[in-house]
């Protein structure tokens, strides 16, 4: 029984700190078009921003992602063995994981004030994370090499797909 409340508490963070990444590369895109704005509209939006990015990044997203880890290794160790479906889905989670700290090396340089990415990377680095929620939902509810391979061949079409949507939505929005 314990297991399946372990299980559940798993689930609830991992939904949480998804959430958090989802939101904070949207505030790091709000960012980095109040830099195109001029004074002192810039620096008022840039100031909240930085604050909101603060409040969800510590306050939510990191937390969430540590308690995902622990409910996540005890879920393993009560789970007792390792399926092959289980490697694939712990690779896509590390994966996830190098996401977030690659998120966390952006929130810190929007912090002090250094943009290096334009509002349009940031967009496409905001699909990164739902690739991996696909990737990860579809391993963990499926458990089968064959749904993987159509996976993974389901995952490289999504991901066109969204990089079409993203274009069109630039020229959409640079004709307004």
């Amino acid at each position: 029984m314990s297991f399946f409340y372990v299980k559940a508490l798993h689930i609830i963070f991992v939904v949480t700190w998804f959430a958090g990444l989802f939101y904070i590369v949207r505030l790091f895109i709000y960012f980095a078009e109040a830099a195109e704005k001029p004074e002192p509209e810039r620096s008022i939006l840039q100031r909240q921003l930085a604050l909101m990015q603060k409040r969800l990044w510590y306050g939510i997203t990191w937390p969430s992602a540590l308690l995902t880890l622990i409910f996540g290794l005890t879920m393993l160790y009560l789970y007792g063995s390792v399926p092959g479906w289980l490697v694939w889905k712990l690779c896509f989670v590390a994966g996830l994981y190098v996401y977030h700290f690659l998120c966390h090396r952006i929130f810190k340089q929007q912090q002090l004030g250094i943009l290096r990415y334009s509002a349009n990377q940031l967009r496409i680095w905001n699909e990164v994370a739902t690739l991996f929620l696909i990737s990860i939902v579809f391993l963990v509810v499926l458990k089968s090499s064959l749904s993987m391979l159509w996976g993974i061949l389901g995952l490289i079409l999504f991901a066109a797909i969204l990089m079409l949507a993203i274009r069109i939505y630039k020229r959409v929005r640079e004709r307004s």
